[in-house]
């Protein structure tokens, strides 16, 4: 499967492949965590209720086990994001591309968390979610509006339409 088989390879890339590791994914609310994390899971797309209180879940991607933590998105939840993120291996920050209103907010958010100082060396993987939605933003414009500019890995995660992982 096409989401198994890219989690394998930016786990591998991360240097997370054969380790227990902890994740949290990150957003604002609606952007997408809760339905990522169910289909990493349970393999299934489901439509979930908005997300009030941390969930986590535990699943295994190749010879790395993950909890994962669903930290919700909106205003009064992103107060407990500090509890989880300073220990995690990974941080996967979702963006709804589709919600234009929210994109200066989705930054403010970002930029908070890419500047604390404990986690510069915690690699965080930025996604674009719901680009099939007519007027989502194109990844370029949302690397413009996301001051996204000097990323790493790009090259090493070209996922293609019909290779997966490159």
């Amino acid at each position: 499967m096409f989401v198994v088989d890219f989690f394998m390879g930016i786990l591998s890339w991360l240097g997370l492949f054969q380790k227990n590791a902890k994740i949290v994914f990150m957003g604002l609310d609606n952007a997408g965590k809760t339905t990522l994390l169910h289909m990493l899971t349970h393999d299934k797309m489901t439509q979930s209720p908005p997300t009030f209180h941390p969930g986590s879940e535990e699943f295994t991607v190749g010879n790395c086990k993950i909890k994962a933590f669903d930290l919700g998105g909106h205003e009064t939840a992103r107060k407990v994001w500090d509890n989880y993120h300073s220990t995690a291996d990974a941080v996967i920050y979702l963006i709804d591309t589709a919600d234009r209103e929210r994109f200066q907010e989705a930054k403010i958010e970002l930029d908070k968390l890419l500047a604390i100082e404990g986690m510069q060396n915690t690699p965080f993987l930025i996604l674009g979610n719901k680009i099939d939605i007519s007027g989502a933003a194109s990844e370029q414009e949302l690397r413009h509006l996301m001051g996204l500019h000097q990323t790493t890995g790009k090259t090493t995660f070209n996922v293609g339409k019909d290779t997966g992982v490159r």
